[in-house]
């Protein structure tokens, strides 16, 4: 149809650019993975050195951790295979050193005995002699320093046909790690969550408790959301509370649902909050515990700092939610995941006035979930549970929900209907666990995390903290924090970029003229902010898959929110050079 202008004109209608359809959480990575394999043909590979270092753990106790050495920096090349036969005659002429090395004589010998000129670093790893060893003996000579060499994969390919393949990347992301991390330990935390909670959801406890708690509170109710923002941010501070929010949100979701707002302050009260947390803690034992220990910082030194910069924002933070639930809550219309929740609110005005009734069977359901809780607060904290222990937990948790809802005929439970309703739990979550691997498949593209590996990744680890060198001290930190805060978008394991990052931020400080303390808090505060944002993040993407919120969707409301975090994080950058922050 065509519009007349005020000269009479044919125009045609414009396009209201806010209603465009937000792009699926598939095809978003499936763009960055492209993107990422793009970049690794015009980057080329790197790797440095590794070696372990110990330090006091949040417990006072000696711990150790693999770290990369930041002066050991070199791209990935050939083998100088003229210089490398003559290394192997003096290193073969010199016992001591072999033994050193651990290198095996026979071995040796008959490498020695072959064609030089095809020999690679496969060939000296097979008698004893690692990139490493050659690098801390010979520098850079044993290299063919002509070509540097890049780490690109195939188009398709698997690791035993021709190698990994970029369009394999949902395979090879669903299947990486181990059970105790990301990708396979968290996809089968995630089925396990779902099932244990499908067999909850459809005993009707949670439902019929949160129409007892409405109805008792006559009003008060919405006290509770700044209340429990500050709760599951002290997670995040003392313990490092990340996948925990994954079953927390499961019974978030229809609660704040209930109240009148939307799945997005259900996610913001929960996980937001415990990022929030962890990204201005004082003693997370996977963030500031580690990444000070790598520095040479007191472990939990500057904790009073650190505790003030907690409260105020967690405060700011909790404030900001507040802002926009209310607006929410005026005005449910405007939220942008309005449409998505009908599903939570067609659930609850299903819910007919005798399934609302809170019975005994429903209290003991829901007292048995607080003590199993409980227990994993306990055992991650106490015992240091982990995703196997966890996923066992919460599965005993559904199981002993169903045999109370057989018992009491809660919603005509039968044992069949606990399996089914498991099963319908699972699937649920089963598009979720599929985004977890997909955004594992990223680091992989770029030719994974770990530092003695060549990567793209590390080379761009090794240009940006070159390019720090140098610059004024607030300037500096600064920019550490803008680094940290792009570097989580990829690599979201708090310990994990610690590993990767402070055994250069923290030489870089000296240079810059910052302490060491502030390098580390310039990396809690990236690391913790981001991790409410990046599609990476397994944590993040389960509990959006349980709150049935896209990823894009959630970047529109968060990308606000992430631009509040960046200023208060600037501020406190700001505030501790100025005060020399130690």
């Amino acid at each position: 149809m065509l519009w007349r202008n005020k000269k009479g004109k044919a125009s045609a209608p414009k396009k209201d650019l806010t209603k465009l359809k937000t792009p699926h959480t598939y095809a978003i990575i499936f763009f960055v993975v492209v993107f990422c394999w793009i970049l690794t043909f015009l980057v080329p590979a790197g790797k440095f050195s590794t070696h372990t270092i110990e330090y006091t753990d949040a417990n006072g106790e000696t711990a150790t951790r693999t770290v990369l050495m930041a002066d050991t920096f070199r791209y990935s090349y050939n083998l100088d295979t003229d210089f490398v036969a003559g290394a192997l005659e003096e290193i073969s002429r010199d016992p001591e050193l072999m033994e050193e090395l651990e290198v095996d004589p026979e071995a040796l010998t008959a490498l020695m005995e072959t064609d030089s000129s095809a020999w690679t670093q496969e060939d000296l790893d097979a008698v004893g002699l690692s990139d490493d060893e050659m690098y801390s003996l010979y520098g850079e000579e044993f290299y063919d320093t002509s070509r540097k060499l890049h780490k690109t994969a195939g188009v398709w390919g698997t690791e035993d046909f021709g190698g990994f393949g970029f369009m394999n990347y949902v395979f090879e992301g669903l299947v990486s790690g181990d059970r105790s991390g990301t990708a396979v330990g968290i996809c089968a935390l995630i089925l396990v969550i779902g099932g244990a909670f499908g067999i909850i959801m459809k005993t009707g406890a949670i439902d019929a408790g949160i129409y007892a708690f409405i109805n008792k509170t006559k009003g008060l109710e919405r006290l509770a959301l700044p209340l429990l923002f500050i709760l599951f941010s002290l997670g995040g501070a003392t313990f490092g509370m990340a996948e925990e929010c994954i079953p927390f949100a499961m019974i978030m979701v229809p609660f704040v649902i209930a109240l009148g707002y939307d799945s997005i302050v259900a996610v913001t009260v929960t996980y937001v909050a415990s990022q929030v947390g962890n990204a201005v803690s004082w003693m997370s034992p996977f963030s500031v515990a580690v990444a000070q220990g790598i520095a040479g910082v007191p472990v939990l030194s500057g904790a009073t700092f650190r505790m003030v910069m907690w409260v105020v924002v967690t405060l700011a933070a909790d404030a900001f939610m507040m802002v926009y639930a209310e607006r929410v809550r005026k005005n449910p219309q405007k939220s942008v995941v309005y449409a998505g929740d009908a599903y939570f609110r067609n659930r609850l005005d299903m819910v007919t006035e005798e399934e609302r009734e809170f019975n005994l069977g429903h209290k003991l359901i829901l007292l048995e979930m607080a003590a199993v809780m409980v227990w994993i607060v306990w055992g991650v904290t106490q015992k240091g549970f982990y995703i196997p222990e966890i996923a066992s937990q919460f599965f005993v948790m559904g199981f002993v929900a169903g045999v109370i809802a057989i018992i009491f005929k809660l919603n005509g439970m039968t044992v069949n209907g606990m399996a089914s309703a498991f099963q319908g739990g699972v699937s649920d979550l089963a598009g979720t666990a599929v985004v977890v691997g997909m955004a594992k498949g990223i680091l992989l593209v770029l030719g994974g995390s770990d530092a003695d590996v060549p990567s793209t990744l590390n080379t761009v680890l090794h240009v940006i903290g070159t390019a720090l060198d140098g610059v004024p001290a607030f300037i500096g930190a600064w920019f550490m924090y803008l680094f940290q805060s792009l570097f989580n978008l990829v690599v979201t394991s708090n310990s994990g970029q610690a590993a990767l990052t402070m055994p250069i931020m923290a030489p870089l400080s000296d240079l810059v003229g910052v302490s060491r303390q502030i390098a580390v808090l310039a990396y809690q505060l990236g690391a913790g902010f981001v991790d409410a944002f990046t599609p990476v993040s397994a944590s993040l993407i389960g509990v959006l898959g349980v709150a049935r919120i896209e990823w894009g969707k959630w970047a529109k409301f968060q990308i606000k929110m992430q631009a509040f975090f960046f200023l208060l994080g600037t501020i406190f950058i700001a505030i501790a050079v100025a005060i020399n922050f130690q």
